[in-house]
């Protein structure tokens, strides 16, 4: 089996292919700390290297970011055995009863900053549209994942996840590029802020 790596924005973060799926579909799941990862024998396995910060399960990708002063010339070799042995042996991805947290497109409502308010409704669906056809693809691409999280007076709020939650160039991508975006195809909207 061969597992490729790709380099993400963010250089504590890289991203490993597995070659198949991993969360199937458009469901991802992220792991920001060892506690959440005890519902994943894999996140699990990755955090227990001790040196893993977070880890986030894309359709067909794992992102990894290495904790602060980790070598990734040290710490890849150790992931990819880690990968490697949980794909070969068909492990499951997830301990029996403990999948909550997944995030399917669609399931944002339980994790609004506010609630929307049903005179927005067409605004709301316009950006999720955007959101999810344009914007997602994009981030997924560097291994990391973008949630909806509200609209308010003009305001759009977002949340980056997996190697898009620390990087460096995140606020960049959210105020320069997902805000143009937005801006262009929404004019109600004015602004984009992280949530």
């Amino acid at each position: 089996m061969l597992i490729e790596t790709e380099t993400t924005p963010n250089p504590a973060s890289l991203k490993f292919l597995p070659g198949r799926a991993v969360m199937g579909g458009d469901g991802t799941r992220e792991f920001a700390s060892p506690e959440a990862a005890e519902a994943s024998p894999l996140a699990q396995a990755l955090f227990d290297t001790g040196e893993v910060t977070g880890v986030f399960f894309g359709s067909d990708f794992v992102t990894v970011t290495a904790a602060p002063g980790s070598d990734w010339s040290d710490l890849k070799p150790t992931v990819l055995g880690v990968l490697l042995d949980h794909f070969v042996s068909q492990a499951p991805l997830f301990a029996p009863g403990t999948a909550a947290g997944i995030r399917v497109p669609g399931d944002d409502e339980a994790e609004l900053v506010f609630a929307d308010r049903p005179e927005d409704a067409d605004i709301v669906a316009q950006i999720n549209e955007l959101i999810e056809t344009r914007v997602r693809p994009a981030v997924a691409g560097d291994g990391g994942d973008i949630r909806y999280r509200g609209f308010k007076d003009g305001v759009v709020y977002l949340a980056m996840q997996g190697a898009c939650s620390g990087c460096p160039s995140s606020t960049a991508t959210l105020k320069h590029g997902i805000e143009g975006l937005l801006k262009h195809y929404v004019p109600e909207v004015t602004e984009v802020r992280a949530a």
